[in-house]
């Protein structure tokens, strides 16, 4: 692919909580309708990651280049506006709002003009949700609730999204209806994905290549096809 189609460029990224090192010297890269997969056993580093590229976290070294600019460390409403929005293991729902309002809350910063037709391109990935418009946040199922999450992110036409573990705790329905979400972004060409997910097969369905952590650093990567043909020793390996 050519050059200007790399949307983020991280060389090199460290980052610490207090004096305990989280990240150390991270490269990674993410091109344009590509996703990739942040692999790895709990307290591998994953969502210290996530955090870091949304600017929650300072960088103690490295640099991040985002959309061809030095994100820096950039505050996260401006990285969000930006294009990169996260959608967290907690949702970060407005729990006593409708669905409705939840997904009009997501287009105000970058696209609250064409509030219409994103609710539309919503309602295509997730129809149950245009069932649910006046219903409650806080009373649907935690499968809804991934959905309007992840809708909600979609509302502000992201150029990037980071999906952390999007799967965790849901039916094998729900897990199947947000894979099938993801391929379809990833067809699309729209979106690029960053996706931390301890689902390794459901990973696999959908990402190009993986970057596997263990203790805050990259020790393995490659094409998603690894993941098929060596789930087994993968999953022995940097998960056991």
């Amino acid at each position: 692919m050519a050059t200007n189609d790399l949307l983020l460029d991280v060389a090199g990224l460290s980052v610490r909580h207090g004096r305990v090192p989280a990240l150390s010297g991270i490269d990674l890269q993410l091109r344009q309708g590509e996703a990739i997969g942040l692999l790895g056993a709990n307290g591998a580093g994953k969502t210290t990651l996530l955090n870091a590229l949304s600017g929650f976290l300072p960088h103690e070294a490295g640099a991040v280049r985002l959309f061809g600019r030095a994100a820096g460390a950039g505050a996260p409403h401006r990285i969000a506006r930006a294009g990169l929005l996260q959608v967290s293991q907690d949702r970060d729902l407005f729990g006593d709002l409708s669905v409705r309002d939840n997904l009009r809350l997501g287009c105000l910063a970058r696209a609250k003009a064409r509030y219409g037709r994103n609710l539309e391109r919503v309602f295509g990935y997730f129809p149950r949700l245009q069932e649910r418009m006046d219903q409650r946040a806080s009373t649907m199922s935690g499968g809804e609730q991934q959905m309007l999450a992840i809708g909600r992110a979609l509302m502000a036409e992201p150029r990037i999204i980071l999906l952390d573990e999007p799967s965790a705790g849901l039916s094998p329905l729900f897990v199947q209806e947000i894979g099938a979400m993801m391929q379809a972004l990833k067809r699309e060409g729209d979106v690029a994905l960053v996706l931390v997910e301890q689902n390794m097969r459901l990973a696999a369905q959908v990402v190009d290549r993986f970057y596997m952590l263990r203790a805050g650093q990259v020790v393995a990567q490659g094409p998603a096809a690894e993941l098929e043909r060596d789930y087994e020793h993968l999953a022995r390996e940097y998960y056991l």
